[in-house]
């Protein structure tokens, strides 16, 4: 029979008139679509927090991962009342993203700021220095015992010889959706706010660790 010799119904072949035969369906290997590469500032799972034994500016004892970042979406600064250089507007940046957001701030999002001079910052002292940046119910300020700051800040990526150097970085993330991003810590509230709500959705869409949007 020629191969060539194609019909849609039972017959013969006109050139040999042999009985046309079924032809099975040439079947094509599927494509395997390529994963989609989890972005690398979106871990794709739990970013692994100590829950260490922290205080907040009213003195009260906290978990620092089950009270404060288990199923949220936060925004983590690092501050020290002694600063002068970034620290100031650092909060400053904060209180903007704070009012932006509204009263999704302590619902929807929570903004911590954490110090990096646990030995200096007692709670009496964050509470002070937040109230100059009208610090309001979901803004919480993080100090206790060296030793346990010191897992925090390390595990954070914010551990520095001397406190003057802390990095001017905010951390992003939503536990629940295991999201997390890093952004320049004095850029535009909008990139900011814009980047919290994309978080808070599950998605980031470029990473922004950079000093791209300074005011």
């Amino acid at each position: 029979m020629h191969p060539e010799v194609k019909s849609s119904k039972p017959g013969k072949c006109p050139k040999c008139k042999m009985d046309l035969r079924l032809a099975k369906a040439e079947t094509t290997p599927p494509v395997e679509k390529p994963a989609e590469s989890t972005p690398a500032y979106a871990s794709g799972r739990k970013m692994s927090i100590p829950d260490v034994e922290v205080l907040d500016q009213d003195g009260n004892a906290l978990h620092f991962y089950r009270d404060l970042i288990k199923d949220k979406t936060v925004a983590i600064n690092f501050i020290f009342t002694n600063c002068t250089t970034i620290c100031p507007p650092l909060a400053a940046t904060f209180a903007r993203v704070q009012k932006e957001m509204g009263d999704k701030v302590g619902k929807d999002v929570y903004l911590i700021s954490i110090s990096v001079d646990p030995l200096t910052d007692t709670p009496e002292r964050l509470k002070a220095w937040g109230a100059k940046f009208k610090a309001g119910p979901g803004w919480t300020f993080v100090t206790g015992e060296k030793e346990e700051m010191d897992k925090l800040l390390n595990a954070l990526g914010a551990a520095v010889a001397k406190r003057e150097d802390h990095t001017p970085t905010i951390i992003i993330g939503n536990d629940a959706k295991g999201v997390w991003t890093r952004t320049y810590g004095l850029a535009k509230t909008t990139q900011i706010v814009g980047l919290l709500l994309d978080v808070m959705a599950g998605k980031v869409d470029e990473p922004s660790e950079t000093e791209e949007g300074k005011p």
